[in-house]
């Protein structure tokens, strides 16, 4: 559905490309995770796809639409993103209104607005506190919103910009668990830009860049393997994961996928000390 094709950027104030040459692509239904380094060029790659910025050389499609004038309004109509700080996304007293924002802008008749809302809310858990003042919501519970915002203008990308990096574990958690079921259920492709490498487990692929360059680009679930590429883009794998390779390794057969919660590691090694 997306497409970057020899795709080159530099801003105006800079000497070097913040984006060189990259390609990749995105299909329909996919989470593709981008992860590097600080200055890496991963938020540039956001504001490209949702045409805040245009190349400087080579092409973007989205479901073959190249990013040109005439077609930006189309694109922009399809493509959502969700920031990482929520209180700078609200800009209506109450949640039912900060989601109703952007239908206006789009000028949705009143009388669809009360569906496309309660829809939003509800995907999120946040019907109940449609009434409430953004401000009086915890950190997890704007995102949320945020999050039901931008659902509510029926995207067919949504991109996650750092969403959960100022989230507790447990909100992000519950965030992330919201987004995937939205990804599986609704078809939505995602592509999330994070320093936090439990969120791979989510995704479909990984995509590594660094210096304005794509590393590589590969399956989630071949990440357990790739302890390198992590460090080389300071991250690190979470603990649990960590384990999951020293026992792959350990057993010298991938029986620990990255997709293995806590839960289920145990299950199976259970099952391996009963064999023996």
């Amino acid at each position: 559905m997306l497409r970057f094709e020899n795709v080159t950027f530099k801003y105006s104030n800079s000497k070097e490309n913040t984006l060189e040459n990259i390609s990749f692509t995105l299909e329909s239904g996919e989470w593709l995770t981008i992860i590097g380094s600080n200055g890496s060029g991963k938020s540039t790659i956001t504001k490209l796809i949702s045409a805040n910025l245009l190349v400087d050389s080579g092409k973007i499609f989205l479901y073959d639409k190249a990013y040109e004038v005439e077609n930006l309004n189309l694109i922009r109509d399809n493509v959502a993103i969700v920031f990482q700080n929520p209180d700078n996304q609200f800009v209506g007293a109450s949640v039912e209104e900060d989601v109703a924002f952007g239908l206006e802008n789009k000028k949705i008749p009143s009388q669809d607005m009360e569906e496309i809302i309660v829809d939003s809310l509800s995907k999120v858990d946040m019907l109940e506190y449609r009434k409430a003042e953004p401000r009086n919501l915890s950190g997890g519970q704007k995102q949320r919103v945020a999050i039901a915002s931008a659902l509510a203008m029926k995207p067919k990308l949504l991109i996650l910009d750092e969403a959960t990096s100022m989230l507790d574990p447990k909100s992000r958690k519950e965030i992330l668990n919201y987004i995937k079921k939205i990804n599986i259920e609704e078809k939505i492709s995602v592509i999330s830009i994070t320093h936090d490498a439990e969120e791979l487990a989510y995704s479909n692929n990984v995509l590594f860049i660094d210096k304005g360059k794509i590393l590589k680009k590969i399956s989630a679930d071949s990440m357990l393997e790739n302890g390198k590429l992590l460090s080389d883009s300071c991250l690190e794998l979470p603990f649990l994961d960590k384990l999951k390779v020293e026992l792959n390794k350990k057993l010298n057969n991938d029986i620990f996928s990255i997709n293995d919660d806590m839960e289920e590691v145990i299950d199976k090694l259970c099952k391996l000390v009963l064999k023996k």
